[in-house]
């Protein structure tokens, strides 16, 4: 009996970041090892549900649409301290959050760079000044309608979220250069 040799699947964002990415960010910042190179080490997605704290029917909505999206399931966050202004009660769902690593994390990568954000209207590119000091990468989507999985009928509120890019950058230029090697379509 012949063994097959089977092709086994790899991210596109993990090969252009071997062959491309890696000796681009070596030629321009001049590392001695290739470890030293700054990689994208997670991507955290999460979404506040201030507005529907008492309704369990759209928090599950929520939760599942989160879900579709990022192929994870989300994670409940609850409010650490009551705050009476917000008519807010220590211990009651607050948001969403998904945190993407691996295979998870390369896959909605590009996902995100190469079909959601050319779909947002008038995109002219993402900022590049949402860096947070220590090579990270904080978004907001305003909304989750960019994304092919979810169909505009089925949407009972438009909401948006936060994606965070976390780096294994020392500075914010080099996590720009990074996230700009890898695809990501910043503001000129």
């Amino acid at each position: 009996m012949a063994t097959k040799k089977e092709k086994v699947y790899a991210s596109r964002v993990l090969e252009s970041y071997e062959k491309e990415v890696v000796p681009a960010l070596t030629k321009k910042f001049g590392y001695k090892n290739p470890m030293q190179v700054p990689k994208l080490v997670k991507i955290v997605i999460s979404s506040g549900l201030g507005d529907i704290k008492d309704n369990a029917k759209s928090i599950q909505i929520a939760q599942n649409e989160l879900k579709i999206i990022t192929g994870q399931q989300p994670v409940l966050t609850k409010a650490k301290k009551s705050v009476a202004n917000f008519k807010v009660r220590e211990g009651m769902p607050i948001g969403l959050k998904v945190t993407l690593r691996g295979k998870m994390m390369c896959d909605f990568y590009d996902k995100f760079v190469s079909i959601a954000l050319p779909r947002v209207r008038d995109f002219r590119g993402v900022p590049a000044d949402s860096f947070d000091g220590k090579g990270n990468y904080c978004m907001g989507v305003k909304e989750q309608l960019i994304f092919p999985e979810i169909q505009y009928d089925q949407v009972e509120k438009i909401r948006g979220f936060d994606v965070c890019f976390v780096t294994t950058a020392k500075t914010d230029e080099e996590a720009r250069e990074l996230l700009r090697a890898m695809g990501m379509p910043f503001k000129r």
